[in-house]
């Protein structure tokens, strides 16, 4: 019982995260978080209160990102827990003058603690799976620099280049995808933390 009363806070705080994230209560927000999380994602890699600074800057200047959760795995041992959420992230912006949405499929993969009686998040990664770029407008003519777009790891290069366009600066590697060395040291990440590691491990990321 105990383990399904765990694991049902666990999924409330990942919808949770979303839920607060993209309408902007960012109080709600950050009680998602223990204060030593940490955020890895495309455009940005620190610490749970840098991240929460940024996206609420960002939601603040019309900055459109939205996420949606679809199934949920967890495994729980002892005070610690590893999570797995089916999700995607969908960014609308200008690319090349053209309003675009760059919709990417993936997974959350998170890493949680219980302390003091309550779960939160110390580390969030999520896994890019693969990712698309439309235009808003069915009858424009987009057309994107093919030698930017190779420069981005296949799972997530539509996201990155739209984010690249805007002014984010984009880790061109070491962000788990399906299959690959990055995603095998991520789950060997989580297996060491169910284990009892000290940490929960950092992406080995290539940012120039």
């Amino acid at each position: 019982m105990q383990y399904s009363d765990d694991k049902r806070e666990i999924q409330e705080l990942v919808d949770n995260w979303a839920i607060f994230s993209d309408s902007g209560n960012w109080e709600r927000f950050a009680a998602c978080w223990h204060e030593d999380g940490f955020m890895c994602a495309t455009w940005f890699q620190a610490p749970c209160a840098d991240f929460i600074a940024a996206r609420r800057k960002g939601f603040d200047n019309g900055v459109s990102i939205i996420h949606f959760h679809g199934g949920f795995t967890c495994d729980v041992a002892g005070q610690r827990a590893v999570s797995q959420t089916k999700m995607t992230i969908s960014q609308r912006a200008k690319v090349h003058e053209v309003l675009v949405d760059v919709v990417c499929t993936g997974r959350f993969y998170d890493f949680h603690e219980k302390r003091n009686g309550s779960w939160g998040m110390v580390r969030r990664q999520p896994i890019y799976e693969k990712d698309r770029m439309d235009a808003v407008d069915p009858q424009a003519v987009l057309s994107l620099d093919q030698s930017l777009l190779s420069q981005f790891p296949v799972g997530y290069q539509h996201l990155a280049y739209l984010q690249s366009q805007i002014g984010y600066k984009v880790a061109k590697g070491g962000l788990p995808a399906i299959t690959g060395p990055e995603i095998e040291r991520l789950y060997a990440d989580g297996a060491a933390w169910l284990a009892g590691a000290e940490g929960p491990g950092r992406p080995h990321l290539i940012l120039d």
